[in-house]
């Protein structure tokens, strides 16, 4: 990602600034989105847990589920909290899996507002396609941190973030904060 002169563009000099994001080409394109609706390797959370923490971008594992920052945030330090457990819908969840989703989506705006001190967060489980699920078959909630003006004119007008620092950057700062031991 970086930004070119008006300079640098053929033609006459338009006055805007291009802020290039083709890694956004890969997500629009279907690149990491399963197949099919199946557990196992075609399921990007199914994965996920069999790579090193650095190569899957995971912050903190528990015993039913894990931490992992989105590959396509929405902000710096978007987070997914997913079961390892290949289940769809929030109800079809064991209590155990409840109780520590809960936990670790806890646990995590507690270390984001350590590292990065947003002013507040979204959270939220897209259940299904319609409800704006990108992958539907595998339940995920997101942990989004906010900040005051964070919605500026990109997202609106020109469809993109500008987001301020490496994923692998912050998946590190994230689990250097995380706790040791789980709170009870």
């Amino acid at each position: 990602m970086g930004t070119e002169s008006a300079d640098d563009l053929a033609g006459v000099p338009d006055g805007f600034q291009r802020l290039w994001t083709p890694h956004r080409m890969a997500y629009i394109g279907g690149q990491d989105k399963p197949v099919d609706r199946e557990p196992g390797d075609g399921c990007p959370f199914c994965r996920i847990p069999t790579l090193s923490d650095e190569d899957g971008l995971v912050v903190a594992r528990g015993a039913v589920a894990y931490v992992v920052l989105n590959l396509y945030p929405y902000n710096a330090g978007h987070l997914l909290v997913c079961p390892y457990r290949h289940v769809a819908d929030y109800t079809e969840l064991t209590e155990p899996e409840v109780a520590e989703v809960a936990a670790l989506t806890r646990t995590a705006m507690e270390v984001v507002r350590e590292v990065s001190a947003p002013q507040g967060f979204n959270l939220g489980m897209n259940q299904g396609e319609v409800a704006g699920a990108g992958i539907a078959a595998h339940l995920h909630q997101h942990v989004v941190p906010r900040w005051s003006g964070d919605s500026n004119f990109l997202p609106i007008v020109a469809r993109s973030r500008a987001l301020p620092e490496l994923l692998g950057d912050t998946r590190a700062r994230l689990a250097a904060a995380w706790p040791t031991t789980p709170k009870g």
